[in-house]
């Protein structure tokens, strides 16, 4: 199974990649919550910073995901479960003026 994933600014910079495919066995169930460990145990501390709370260790609110364009659920985003060939999209907060 492969989920393609989407970085945006300071993401895309921490991992020096616009996109990244992970690739999960086939019949895993695969959730959002398993897709952001994957990659924080594959870009490392500064990655784990920018996603995660240092004091709660949940993801930071300000960040948004995306799964094939659509927004995901507030409520329980972390058990959002994803199918082959699904496109992750992270997107950080927005400002502007």
């Amino acid at each position: 199974m492969q989920i393609s994933v989407r970085f945006f600014t300071s993401l895309r910079e921490i991992t020096g990649k616009r996109e990244e495919t992970l690739e999960f066995a086939d019949g895993e169930i695969v959730t959002l919550d398993k897709v952001l460990k994957r990659l924080a145990k594959r870009h490392g501390k500064s990655f784990v910073e920018y996603v995660y709370g240092s004091k709660t260790s949940e993801v930071k609110g300000f960040l948004q995901f995306l799964v094939n364009g659509r927004s995901t659920s507030k409520i329980d985003v972390l058990n959002t479960k994803l199918a082959n060939g699904d496109v992750l999209a992270i997107i950080p907060p927005v400002g502007g003026g």
